[in-house]
């Protein structure tokens, strides 16, 4: 009698590839309690507004940069995670030593974005922290609160961007590597 045998796990099982893709998704889970920070935060200036006619200068800008940080942290999640966008209508049906194949390319087309994305984020963060002078100074929304949020935002990017560099290349290599060694990443 045959054994059955089950298929080989897929190369992307949505497991961390990596111990910064673990980092990763660990900061991702903690950060996602942020959300019900903005959520009540959120209900508190509905409650000052409609209830007490005393709205608050501070909670839209606050829930705006809480929610935009944690957006731009979600591509680098989504990279951890191998849940980034693929066209699965070709991916799925091809060998998985081609799967490989077009991860490579993937990750080196990702590489260059990322990196070019990385260095524009750089000349808005230089901009957005320094004085054309070159007097530290942080960029800030104009509002009646007038928080920093702006110049905090665009660091924000530029890390992510960098992270997401790294792991572009750390993802590259282990597809180099699997290759090399004819074995699943």
């Amino acid at each position: 009698m045959s054994e059955n045998k089950l298929p080989a796990a897929s190369i992307h099982d949505g497991q961390p590839k990596n111990a910064l893709d673990r980092w990763i998704l660990r900061l991702g889970n903690a950060l996602s309690l942020l959300f019900l920070f903005t959520v009540a935060i959120s209900f508190y200036e509905v409650v000052m507004r409609y209830v007490f006619n005393a709205p608050t200068t501070w909670v839209h800008e606050t829930a705006a940069f809480v929610g935009g940080t944690l957006f731009v942290f979600g591509g680098v999640y989504a990279m951890a995670a191998d849940k980034h966008v693929r066209v699965v209508l070709i991916y799925d049906h091809v060998s998985q030593r081609t799967k490989h194949y077009l991860n490579i390319v993937h990750h080196i087309v990702g590489l260059a974005f990322a990196g070019m994305m990385a260095y524009a984020s750089y000349v808005t963060v230089e901009a957005a922290w320094f004085a054309p002078w070159g007097e530290f100074r942080l960029e800030t929304s104009g509002s009646a609160f007038n928080p920093p949020y702006p110049a905090l935002l665009k660091a924000v990017i530029f890390i992510t961007l960098v992270i997401l560099v790294v792991q572009f290349v750390l993802h590259l290599i282990q597809e180099i590597q699997a290759l090399r060694n004819k074995h699943d990443v």
